[in-house]
């Protein structure tokens, strides 16, 4: 495999490094990947504690041939600078993921036409937004994603983060208190929802703006073939809830495959624990994404 080191945004407010990992042999055009984080800061590995899932994808995939593309988060890269602006979901991801498809599409190891956006998480809830403006992807790949709204999530891991005792009730009015700040949120001004805040330095208008249409919405307006991945195991996305309402709501789409893993966590790694309490002891045990996994990815790109 060869690894290339290039920067995306070159010349503009944030440019960000790159790795474009090419398979061994690429004397004809190949398949591509973009990878897009998902929430909060994240370097080009995706690093949570000891889990490096994008690398281990990128490996993986440039086993079976094929190419991908993975950066540092604007949110990581610029921290200082970021938290001087205005950060919204177009800002924070978007941007760079079409940036980076279009990179892409200009290098000639790699086949233009079978460019994949792979999203991670919150990168799988905004995979079918940035093919829709601008990267104009061959297909889609939604690794533990939603089709319900980033608030919803947000209130939710909170409520599931109850504990016991004089905890739960803490973590109890905590929810509550969240929960109500996203009241009437889709009947404010763009004005009214950049004024409010949520937590640290996010407002209200980051979810307004994400949340007018779901990964459901964009995928319901496009025929583009879309890969649906979920772990059994996954206490930050559920399997018996966001896989569920997927399956429901994309029943009579084609080019839709749904695939359960049932003993994988959220980072499609063996899960440990079910627990959302025990999160850093889930991920600061290493492992990596099998093969099981990188072989369904390779094959919905083979025949597409």
């Amino acid at each position: 495999m060869e690894r290339r080191d290039i920067i995306i945004g070159e010349g503009t407010e944030f440019p960000l490094k790159v790795i474009l990992s090419l398979p061994d042999d690429s004397s004809s055009p190949v398949p591509a990947v973009v990878m897009v984080h998902g929430s909060g800061a994240s370097n080009m590995d995706e690093r949570v504690m000891k889990l490096t899932p994008f690398k281990d994808l990128a490996d993986g995939l440039a086993r079976h041939g094929i190419a991908s593309i993975r950066y540092d988060k604007r949110t990581f890269a610029h921290a200082r600078k970021m938290r001087n602006c205005e950060v919204t979901v177009k800002s924070e991801t978007i941007d760079d993921a079409v940036l980076a498809a279009n990179l892409l599409k200009e290098t000639p190891e790699i086949d233009s036409a079978r460019i994949f956006i792979l999203g991670h998480s919150m990168g799988a809830m905004l995979a079918p937004r940035i093919d829709s403006e601008g990267a104009d992807a061959r297909g889609l790949i939604l690794m533990a994603g939603t089709p319900h709204r980033l608030e919803d999530i947000v209130v939710r891991q909170l409520k599931q983060a109850g504990g016991k005792g004089i905890l739960k009730l803490i973590v109890l009015l905590e929810y509550k208190i969240f929960a109500k700040k996203f009241d009437g949120l889709y009947e404010m001004t763009d004005d009214e929802a950049k004024s409010k805040k949520f937590a640290g330095g996010t407002n209200l208008y980051y979810f307004k703006e994400m949340g007018r249409k779901t990964a459901a919405d964009y995928l319901l307006e496009s025929t583009k073939p879309a890969l649906i991945m979920q772990g059994g195991k996954d206490f930050q996305v559920l399997a018996d809830d966001d896989f569920a309402e997927f399956k429901k709501l994309l029943a009579d789409r084609e080019n839709t495959e749904f695939r359960l893993y049932p003993e994988l966590n959220h980072c499609f790694v063996d899960a440990i624990y079910s627990d959302i309490l025990k999160a850093s002891k889930e991920y600061s045990t290493e492992r990596h994404i099998g093969e099981e996994v990188i072989g369904d990815i390779a094959e919905f790109i083979a025949k597409n």
